[in-house]
């Protein structure tokens, strides 16, 4: 075994247990790096969960991969008994793993596990009374960490599950690390990080807004401007999507020569002029790739966004990754010609969900006068902020993108809602052979197909798909359908970013339900096919998840419909809420 010396920044003595680096047990002045082992992924499972009760079949499927044999739980004690002579060997006393009924507990706190005092440096930073004692925390925080967590552990199902969430938390830890840092002025200091983090992190756009204003105020504006350039298209490309407005915001700024004196840049309000605004915002739209189907829904959407008089305002509305913003670029790319003054987008809600507020989405909106245009609002949450973000002057079109119909809106201003449903199966075998490409879907049509089926035929899916076997070249339609089969809700994300990840964004629409609809939403996975929707909640109740793209109007004589991808999705979260260790009080 590899040995390495760890020690805690803050008190002078030695973590017992590391998880943030190779999974490690302290033995005197040095750490044993232990080898991958079910043992080993046995105490990771555990110590991911430090005062906690970890259920037997979550620990089953964490040390077999959710495919424990006929004999694990026997094979688990074994375990755990050689977990206790291991401890015995350094030190440490064999009730530190205390078998309770249900599971397995390790009472690990700030003392013997760096995991629970990275967690509380953290919290002590939150609380700090100042941003040089904040800054401190969090550096000491980082410190903690010696590599890739849990690089030693051979469980998948850690791997996949823990340990991006753990790379979260120290991403998270040190974006603020590098907000404070540009705050005191310390922009060379962060160069380093931002550059790592942005390149290693290309759609997290926190690291590369800092990097560019870390840039810009060391007198690199040539280099920050080309940074936005790369990352614009680098969304554009292999996203569909642009900037968001924190970016957007900061390339403005630096082309109007302001001064940048803190981690999020204030924007003064005046006109554009002509070559910022020609630079900035007006620009030709570009195609969705892969993007077909929706014939109906286009030409509809196109004549009402063109015609002459009467109100021009289409809300698009449905279930969370159904298509809605796509379908919203393509329309905008067909009919840009009928817009000479340009086509702008104001994204009203951040990548983890969060609303983007009313004032903050106004410094997005073009200036008044230049022609007729087009205005998107993306991802609106409610008609409160809508109403006050529409045009009452000029010659505008709008569009609205919105899990909830937005009743309110159309009532006030007139127009129409679209309501989207999945994609035809069709439709869904066009896209994937649009993204993937004709040739490789073609020769494994009967795998494309059960694919699109297996992704619900929800955009969002089939392009996470897409990207899987992008990434992937060597992998088969067939074995990506079937892998994918087995939990297609927790398996359908891509790690780089939280909009391409069927629980992120489904997880997202989910905590934004208030207790009744969200408690109604999860009976709902409780319930046998075919079973009465009704039975899941009140009406009122169920009519606000209708209203929040969480269930869909039934066809006659049935109230409701639930999408069927939805319906996995609930009976996901229903499970993993059975299996999961209850919360130490």
């Amino acid at each position: 075994m590899a040995f390495r010396s760890i020690r805690d920044p803050t008190r002078g003595t030695f973590m017992r247990f590391q998880l943030l680096g190779p999974l490690s047990i302290a033995h005197g002045p040095e750490t044993v790096v232990l080898k991958p082992s079910k043992p080993t992924s046995l105490l990771a499972a555990l110590l991911l969960h430090p005062g906690t009760v970890v259920s037997t079949d979550y620990l089953l499927r964490a040390v077999w991969d959710e495919e424990p044999p006929a004999t694990a739980r026997a094979a688990l004690q074994t375990c755990v008994l050689r977990l206790r002579r291991l401890f015995a060997k350094y030190g440490i006393s064999a009730t530190t793993i205390e078998a309770v009924p249900g599971g397995y507990r390790m009472a690990n706190d700030v003392e013997t596990l760096d995991l629970a005092l990275f967690r509380f440096l953290a919290g002590q930073a939150r609380a700090a009374t100042g941003e040089e004692e904040e800054l401190y925390r969090l550096r000491a925080a980082l410190a903690l960490w010696q590599g890739q967590p849990l690089a030693n552990v051979a469980s998948r199902m850690l791997q996949r599950d823990a340990v991006p969430a753990l790379e979260q938390e120290r991403l998270r830890v040190l974006e603020r690390v590098c907000d404070l840092e540009l705050a005191a002025g310390n922009c060379h200091q962060v160069l380093v990080d931002l550059y790592e983090g942005a390149r290693r992190h290309p759609v997290r756009e926190r690291f590369t807004e800092q990097l560019i204003e870390a840039l810009y105020r060391t007198g690199r504006q040539a280099e920050a401007l080309a940074e936005y350039r790369a990352i614009k298209d680098r969304l554009r490309d292999e996203l569909g999507v642009d900037p968001g407005p924190g970016l957007r915001r900061l390339e403005l700024a630096i082309l109007r020569a302001e001064e940048l004196g803190g981690p999020i840049p204030v924007i003064t309000q005046r006109p554009l002029t002509a070559r910022e605004l020609a630079s900035a915002n007006v620009e030709r739209v570009l195609a969705v790739s892969g993007f077909t189907g929706r014939e109906a829904d286009r030409d509809a959407i196109a004549a009402r966004l063109t015609t002459p008089g009467g109100p021009r305002l289409v809300v698009v509305s449905g279930a969370p990754g159904i298509g809605k913003s796509a379908l919203v670029r393509q329309c905008a790319y067909e009919v840009q010609d009928a817009f000479p003054g340009g086509v702008f987008t104001v994204p009203l809600a951040r990548s983890d969900g969060t609303p983007v507020e009313v004032e903050e989405a106004r410094k997005l909106l073009p200036e008044p006068g230049g022609g007729r245009r087009l205005l998107i609002l993306d991802d609106a949450v409610g008609a409160g902020q809508v109403l006050p973000l529409l045009p009452t002057a000029g010659d505008t079109s709008v569009v609205v993108t919105s899990r909830r119909g937005l009743a309110a809106v159309v009532a006030t201003r007139g127009g129409s809602v679209h309501r989207l449903d999945v994609l035809g199966a069709a439709e869904g075998y066009a896209l994937l052979a649009g993204l993937v490409g004709e040739e490789r879907i073609a020769a494994e049509a009967e795998a494309a197909r059960e694919l699109a089926n297996v992704c619900g035929y929800f955009p969002l899916a089939l392009r996470i798909a897409a990207g899987r076997l992008l990434t992937r070249p060597g992998l088969s339609v067939a074995d990506c359908a079937a892998w994918l089969a087995q939990d297609p809700p927790a398996r359908l994300a891509l790690a780089e970013d939280p909009r391409l990840s069927v629980p992120e964004v489904f997880g997202q629409a989910l905590a934004a339900l208030g207790p009744e609809p969200r408690e109604a939403f999860l009976r709902l996975g409780s319930l046998e096919p075919g079973a009465d929707l009704t039975s899941a909640g009140a009406p009122t109740v169920l009519e606000q998840l209708v209203e929040a793209g969480m269930l869909e109007d039934g066809p006659p004589g049935h109230p409701y419909r639930l999408h069927a991808f939805l319906y996995g999705y609930a009976r996901h979260i229903a499970r993993e809420r059975a299996a999961a260790p209850p919360r130490a009080h």
